[in-house]
């Protein structure tokens, strides 16, 4: 039981870690260290309780693909400027972390826009910050929900 216990605030930890590096799925590892605590300390929590977190797992987690897209459209973004806020943001982890990650994704947006639309500096700007700004709010709404998880992880145990 003490194992499962230390798994599941394990799981906590690299779930909210999971949030910002865009390898590991932050808020379903989140999840999977709620479902521990229940199965070694189910009096604490209720089934309802774990399935609304599994639903807010679920859409926080679709939502963060589609928010950045979304946003990076409306401020009349291309795929090109989606990918290169991921493509920058990941650049900027390995090179120069954490602030790295902020800034490639803005800058993997410009320069994509740049170079795969033809688009001038000027005319890049606008997307760039739309892309950046999806990818703040869906990164803030994963933080959040997987934040809240580790609490109630530590919570209940």
């Amino acid at each position: 039981m003490l194992v499962l216990k230390i798994i599941a605030v394990i799981l906590g930890i690299v779930g909210l870690v999971g949030c910002i590096l865009p390898i590991l799925p932050g808020p379903p590892l989140s999840w999977i260290g709620l479902l521990l605590v229940y199965l070694t300390h189910p009096e604490g929590m209720t089934t309802g309780f774990l399935i609304a977190w599994l639903v807010v797992a679920v859409v926080v987690t679709i939502l963060d693909y589609l928010v950045p897209s979304w946003i990076t459209r409306t401020t009349g973004g291309s795929k090109a400027a989606a990918r290169g806020t991921l493509v920058g943001m990941i650049l900027g982890i390995i090179f120069f972390p954490p602030w790295g990650m902020i800034a490639g994704s803005f800058l993997g947006a410009l320069v994509s826009e740049i170079v795969f639309n033809g688009r001038d500096v000027a005319g890049s700007l606008k997307p760039a910050f739309g892309s950046f700004l999806g990818f703040l709010l869906s990164t803030g709404l994963k933080l959040t929900a997987s934040g809240v998880m580790l609490f109630y992880i530590i919570k209940f145990l």
